[in-house]
């Protein structure tokens, strides 16, 4: 993707995005061609190229935006960051809901996973809500396990419709934690009981 913030490109740029999701709404992803995101705007396809270099550079751009804000959002936050990971997936939750009828909703964990990496070695510790739970340890296995983690369940959300009240979401994993944390406590061993 151009990254110019000359204010021609950044609305060509949002033309064409908003043309792209315009066209999820109504076709299959891997049926939307440049050409047809092209004629839903009053661009030129020159200017398709100029800004992206194929329709998952549109997406895959369109994502790491999002995701900016979902990082800056997350490492802000004054509340417990589950409350806020679900507010984030409310507010895009058209975007997600098109991933998901597209079985796509792996592409935002794909741009996570790159983009976690560059936001980690640029992000001041004292804002990172989970710096302390790491202190000590390989933080990059427990960044994958967070995000996967947490990803999953905003997935299960958004293929569920999300219906499920996200207060009875946050309780069972609360429970779910508890449990496990209680096993530690007490010494237990962390396994599946055979039936």
């Amino acid at each position: 993707m151009n990254e110019s913030n000359n204010p021609s490109a950044i609305r060509s740029r949002k033309q064409i995005t908003d043309a792209l999701l315009k066209l999820m709404e109504k076709y299959p992803y891997e049926e939307i061609s440049v050409k047809q995101i092209v004629l839903e705007t009053d661009l030129v396809r020159k200017t398709f190229y100029r800004n992206y270099t194929s329709k998952n550079d549109v997406l895959r751009s369109h994502i790491r935006s999002i995701l900016i804000d979902y990082f800056d959002i997350v490492n802000n936050a004054k509340g417990d960051v589950l409350t806020t990971i679900f507010e984030f997936a409310v507010k895009n939750k058209t975007l997600l809901k098109l991933l998901d009828k597209n079985d796509m909703l792996y592409v935002v964990l794909q741009g996570m996973n790159e983009f976690i990496l560059s936001v980690k070695a640029k992000q001041n510790p004292e804002l990172n809500p989970f710096a302390k739970l790491f202190e000590g340890l390989d933080s990059d296995y427990l960044i994958s396990l967070n995000t996967g983690g947490i990803w999953n369940v905003i997935s299960l959300w958004v293929r569920r419709g999300m219906k499920d009240d996200p207060e009875e979401v946050k309780r069972t994993i609360a429970q779910y934690l508890g449990r496990i944390g209680n096993q530690l406590n007490a010494g237990l061993p962390l396994r599946m009981k055979s039936t």
